[in-house]
């Protein structure tokens, strides 16, 4: 009986200290560092809204959080390798890659405006305020867009006449010199190329698309997936971290933005 009872005594204790070592164990959260303001670095740390996302939600499960920075086109290997345990990245929620991740409830919205091309806006009657079915009333415009992403996906899956470009500055030089109309893209793209660009550019601020923003967990994590939607539930709340995220960027943001705070990536 003794005997026994120090067996069950060890293998309780090592049952405990597994299930310790779990619960304490580091959050390695996975972002490309290289995005303001969302993912950035100051002095070789970590800084933007997905960083405080990211330490906000380990506090909320009790991890301490690693900041893992990886190129955003080998955050889904490294999950899937099990080199980090979860993506904090601006990523949006599509199907190809909900085949081989799991997403989260959507936290943020990435809405894709549009830059045009100012002789084009005032030839067409665009301005700011325009809508996405005034620029889809003009049979006559002309789209650039990066191949493979969303600039030219979107177009291209509305039929609309769309020019391929290899880069982003080139997609900007055609719009601002007049080769093509309009380019889509996300907000901060979009305002920051209006701005070294004003004379030849405008920006339309109603989206063609609102992205859904999730965090990534690898296939079958129910665990730290309920534990992530459970926190991003809380974000909305009165106090929550929605407050707390609008208090320290909004005035970055806007001065970014020149019109938005960060409520233009909550609200859908």
């Amino acid at each position: 009986m003794k005997k026994m009872s120090i067996l069950f005594f060890a293998v309780f204790t090592v049952f405990l200290l597994a299930a310790c070592s779990r619960d304490d164990e580091v959050l390695r959260v996975g972002m490309d560092l290289r995005y303001p303001p969302f993912e950035t670095e100051v002095d070789g740390e970590p800084e933007g809204i997905s960083v405080d996302v990211a330490r906000a939600f380990g506090e909320f499960i009790g991890r301490e959080v690693e900041i893992v920075n990886t190129n955003f086109a080998a955050l889904i290997p490294s999950l899937n390798n099990n080199q980090i345990d979860i993506v904090i990245a601006s990523m949006s929620i599509t199907e190809a890659r909900a085949e081989v991740v799991d997403f989260s409830d959507p936290y943020f919205y990435f809405k894709i405006i549009s830059l045009v091309n100012s002789e084009f806006a005032d030839d067409n009657d665009l301005d700011e305020d325009s809508t996405t079915e005034d620029i889809l009333a003009l049979e006559d415009a002309s789209f650039v867009g990066i191949a493979t992403q969303v600039s030219a996906t979107i177009p291209e899956s509305l039929g609309l006449n769309v020019t391929e470009a290899t880069d982003l500055a080139s997609a900007v030089a055609s719009v601002t010199q007049g080769t093509s109309d309009i380019l889509m893209m996300s907000a901060f793209p979009v305002v920051n190329n209006h701005k070294a660009n004003r004379d030849d550019t405008i920006v339309v601020w109603d989206p063609f698309q609102s992205s859904p923003i999730g965090m990534a967990v690898a296939k079958g994590n129910s665990e730290l997936l309920a534990q992530a939607n459970e926190f991003i539930a809380s974000m909305s709340e009165p106090g929550g971290l929605y407050e707390t995220l609008s208090a320290k960027w909004d005035e970055e943001i806007t001065g970014i933005l020149e019109r938005y705070g960060l409520e233009f990536f909550i609200n859908e």
